[in-house]
Order: C-alpha cells, then structure tokens, then sequence
C-alpha cells in the first residue's frame, strides 16, 4: 500500500519541459529526408547520420521515432544527452 505512493515521479525519464536527445540511423540521410525532421539538427558522418533534438518531451520524440520508420530508416541508437536542463537548449550550436 504505501510503499507506491513515493514510486510515481521517480520513474518520469523525460521531464515536463522535455529533454535533448541524439538520434542515430544509418547511412547519410539526403536533403530530402533530412527536410522531413526540420525540427531537429542533421549531421551526416560517413557511416550514419546524426539527428539533435532540443526540448523534445515524449510525444515529439515519439513521433520522430514513427517517421524514422515510416521513411524505412533503420534507427541505431537513440539516446538523451546529459545537462539539458533549462538553458540547454543550444547544446549542439557549435562549429562542424
């Protein structure tokens, strides 16, 4: 009985003002499917692509997720980059 009432909000992983995330797929995404996640920073490297995400919460990264597979994408990692907290946003703005 009581030991639930502390498991709630320990076990959120995407926090209400979202998180940034890396996504993987491989291969060099072309201009043309790189337009289908204008919400997200593109990076091609020479055996997959890299895409950024800044303040996803679940849903957007969900649906991410969903186009990846719709555009026959096969997705290698997805992971959430550490210190995105409020002023994070720009994570990724540095040079190439």
């Amino acid at each position: 009985m009581g030991a639930q009432a502390g498991a709630g909000p320990e076990r959120a992983e995407t926090p209400p003002g979202g998180g940034d995330f890396e996504i993987r797929v491989r291969g060099r995404v072309g201009a043309a499917l790189a337009s289908a996640f204008a919400e997200l920073t593109v990076r091609p490297h020479p055996a997959e692509t890299v895409l950024y995400g800044a303040g996803l919460d679940q849903a957007a990264l969900y649906g991410i997720l969903d186009r990846i597979q719709a555009l026959g994408l096969e997705l290698l990692e997805v992971r959430r980059l550490p210190g995105a907290g409020a002023g994070g946003r720009d994570a990724h703005a540095e040079g190439p």
